[in-house]
């Protein structure tokens, strides 16, 4: 904490001390780091099976739990189905008014209790269990009903909450916000679940932007894409680059392959060199040669490296022959939100 902060806290609120409340948050920090520490030894043969279970599961993952563990439990089902494996998080008062229609026998309840006794879960179990559905639960305490009731049961005890009145769950939510990621985790690993596969999940964040979005899908193609021969006059060319706006225009040969890419910075220099006859000279003489350049199927965000890379804001995309089929320039990267 700031001294500054802190001092002013104390002048403006006589009720609150600065150094009580900061002994206070680092109690809560210290008592909930070892609840989930200790959740070491528990990463053993029943999470392997909980585990197996969620991973052969045909149907989907369904998490549920009361109160705090309600709230756990669905950030749990959001980061199973994010990670690969099918999940959503079903509300056990709901579930006895109908929406246990949503669990079918394909499927794995995952349910969430502290004690293991919450009376709203333990209603449903019955039905859960006339279906054959395999039931995982996580809970602090292994003799509990729902511990006795589930095919495996995950321990997520806690020797104490961090609340000083030992009410507010605070120490247990987090071991079992923890053990619920172990498990999302390793299931990602095991299903081989890539950066790729979490962009299909994920279309609208940056990620998901930065790998599901190819070249192909931002460029400039067919009468958009700057091109004039290599014999084209300077007057020609600099038409061509105005008419299509990428501050730049592809050069090519008599068979139609890319030869050079004449761009601002080429007029800039010709228009300096006095031994050169601007009306004259063909822009094939004037262009520069071995351009970089980039495929279409390539990712978006390989062409704002390489224009990162080499300090230049405009990229032509050629095919296996050298063809060139489309163009794009750092705009292009910005409106696709990819820079």
């Amino acid at each position: 904490m700031n001294p500054n902060h802190a001092a002013a806290l104390s002048l403006s609120h006589p009720l609150l001390d600065a150094e009580t409340i900061r002994r206070s948050a680092l109690a809560v920090i210290d008592t909930e780091a070892r609840a989930i520490d200790a959740l070491r030894d528990r990463i053993n043969g029943s999470f392997l099976r909980a585990c197996q279970l969620m991973f052969d599961c045909p149907g989907r993952v369904v998490v549920t739990g009361m109160g705090k563990s309600g709230h756990i439990a669905n950030k749990i089902a959001a980061t199973l189905a994010s990670t690969g494996t099918p999940a959503f998080f079903v509300h056990p008062a709901e579930a006895s008014h109908g929406d246990l229609g949503m669990i079918t026998h394909k499927d794995v309840v995952l349910s969430l209790s502290n004690s293991g006794e919450t009376d709203e879960l333990l209603m449903i179990l019955p039905l859960i269990k006339r279906q054959n559905v395999p039931l995982i639960a996580m809970t602090g305490n292994e003799y509990s009903s729902l511990a006795r009731l589930a095919d495996v049961h995950l321990d997520v005890a806690v020797p104490a909450e961090a609340c000083p009145l030992g009410l507010a769950p605070t120490a247990s939510t987090s071991a079992a916000l923890a053990m619920g990621d172990a498990l999302a985790i390793a299931l990602l690993e095991a299903r081989g679940f890539t950066s790729e596969d979490f962009a299909r999940s994920h279309p609208a964040g940056s990620l998901g932007r930065r790998l599901l979005v190819h070249i192909s899908d931002i460029m400039h193609s067919g009468d958009r894409v700057p091109v004039v021969d290599r014999n084209a006059s300077l007057t020609a060319t600099l038409v061509e680059m105005t008419r299509k706006g990428l501050g730049m225009t592809a050069v090519v040969d008599e068979e139609g392959r890319l030869a050079g890419v004449f761009t601002d910075g080429d007029l800039r220099r010709a228009v300096d060199d006095d031994d050169i006859d601007l009306r004259d000279t063909p822009v094939g003489r004037l262009m520069s040669q071995n351009p970089k350049t980039i495929t279409a199927d390539k990712l978006a965000v390989e062409a704002a490296r390489v224009m990162e890379a080499h300090k230049i804001h405009a990229l032509l995309v050629v095919d296996a022959e050298n063809r060139v089929v489309g163009a794009l320039n750092i705009h292009d990267l910005m409106r696709a939100r990819v820079v």
